[in-house]
């Protein structure tokens, strides 16, 4: 296949939009950084993170999971995998078996297993636990999920397709008439995130839809559909949400919103999904006493927050082109003797900026202060603090960002100060 353009400045145009993609392309950016590596006999699409790429996982699920609670989301923690009976009730073994990763032979075994491909049969049993009243909805169950789905080859890309990824899934329990503020509510989270990250101007919205004239791929009545469907339009048009309408692009058991974001490439996949499901509920047995006295099915809205945590780190890569916002940089400060003897007052301060929660380090190789601060910035570190004769004497450090700008002499208080600001605003630029 070939490409050809009417004109050769938009020829031009498009060689500048590789160059610059390739600069930010995060398989290539991620593995030079030291965020992530693939081994071949360990697997296609199964990434390692490395430290610094786990620094950065591991602040983002904090956030994720505070910022829930404080939403009245209940946290859970359940099997990565099960027998095929559930998936057998969920419908998941009829119409997706194919993506999931499936232990034992049905011919041979009495028992067969499969890892989870999604969570939300297993945070159903949480809701079957006892018995449910009106009063108990909505209830909100959300999971940092290590998922597994059988991806083809040929899809493989980076992080941001793989076979083993973690997600920041949740599943809430609700009544009708509860149905509309759930969803804004869990629409709101999503933007919110989305927003603190500086993802969201990049995010366009999916009203994904059934395809009628392929019904062996969804469960439920055609009735079942249109109202799940009516419901949710009324939704999102009541939201003043500006989306495209995605035919037979719905989950087996439900319409879904889908926020989807571009790479580099210009690529588009799923980043968070919004979706209603009036199915499941009644599949599963999951019931609650209505104040008339009288058992219901509540309607599920499943949905993710953050969506799954390889492919954020991915669109953050080339986002940022791996100078991230200092609140998430795997180390937000280097500390840069100029002469080995400067490295003890150094090691000091480096004490002083740890005591704070500040992630540093220090480079003590004998080497000149222009190649560090060189290095530094390859390493795209927001903050380096440089200490000769005069800070000692002073004591003070000589501030530098990684945009390449001397900043001057600053006392180690005022700059813990100024840094944890930046840090606590989760501000998306350099304050110094």
């Amino acid at each position: 296949y070939g490409i050809a353009f009417p004109k050769a400045s938009m020829l031009e145009e498009y060689l500048n939009m590789l160059e610059e993609a390739k600069k930010r392309d995060h398989n290539k950016l991620g593995r030079e950084l030291e965020l992530f590596t693939t081994v071949d006999y360990i697997g296609q699409g199964l990434p390692i993170l490395l430290p610094k790429g786990t620094k950065i996982i591991q602040i983002l699920q904090r956030w994720v999971e505070d910022e829930e609670a404080k939403r009245g989301w209940l946290l859970t923690k359940t099997p990565l995998m099960a027998k095929s009976d559930l998936y057998k009730i969920s419908g998941h073994w009829d119409h997706y078996k194919e993506g999931m990763f499936v232990l034992g032979d049905e011919e041979k075994d009495k028992e067969v297993f499969a890892l989870r491909p999604m969570t939300c049969p297993f945070q159903y049993q949480a809701y079957l636990n006892r018995a449910r009243s009106y009063r108990d909805l909505p209830l909100r169950y959300d999971e940092t999920s290590t998922l597994f789905r059988n991806e083809a080859s040929g899809e493989m890309h980076g992080l941001i397709r793989v076979r083993q990824f973690t997600i920041s899934e949740g599943h809430l329990m609700c009544t009708p008439d509860q149905l509309e503020d759930e969803f804004r509510s869990c629409l709101e989270l999503a933007t919110f995130m989305l927003k603190t990250l500086g993802l969201y101007e990049d995010a366009s919205f999916r009203f994904s839809q059934w395809d009628p004239n392929d019904r062996e791929k969804y469960i439920g009545t055609e009735e079942q559909w249109d109202e799940a469907q009516s419901k949710m339009k009324n939704i999102l048009d009541d939201l003043g949400v500006d989306y495209k309408i995605g035919i037979g692009e719905a989950a087996f058991y439900g319409p879904k919103l889908d926020i989807q974001i571009r790479n580099v490439y210009g690529k588009e996949d799923t980043l968070i999904t919004i979706q209603i499901d009036q199915m499941l509920a009644e599949k599963f047995g999951m019931e609650y006493v209505d104040k008339d006295g009288t058992k219901k099915n509540p309607y599920i809205i499943h949905r993710t927050s953050i969506g799954c945590y390889e492919r954020t780190l991915a669109y953050l890569i080339e986002k940022y082109a791996g100078a991230f916002p200092t609140w998430l940089a795997p180390v937000q400060v280097k500390l840069l003797p100029i002469a080995d003897r400067h490295y003890d007052y150094l090691a000091e301060v480096k004490k002083q900026l740890e005591a704070k929660g500040i992630r540093c380090e220090i480079d003590d190789r004998s080497e000149k202060i222009g190649f560090k601060i060189r290095q530094a910035q390859l390493e795209k570190v927001p903050y380096m603090l440089l200490a000769g004769d005069k800070d000692i004497e002073n004591n003070t450090v000589s501030l530098r960002t990684r945009s390449g700008g001397d900043k001057g002499a600053i006392t180690v208080d005022e700059f813990v100060e100024k840094i944890l600001a930046e840090v606590d605003s989760k501000s998306l630029e350099l304050t110094m």
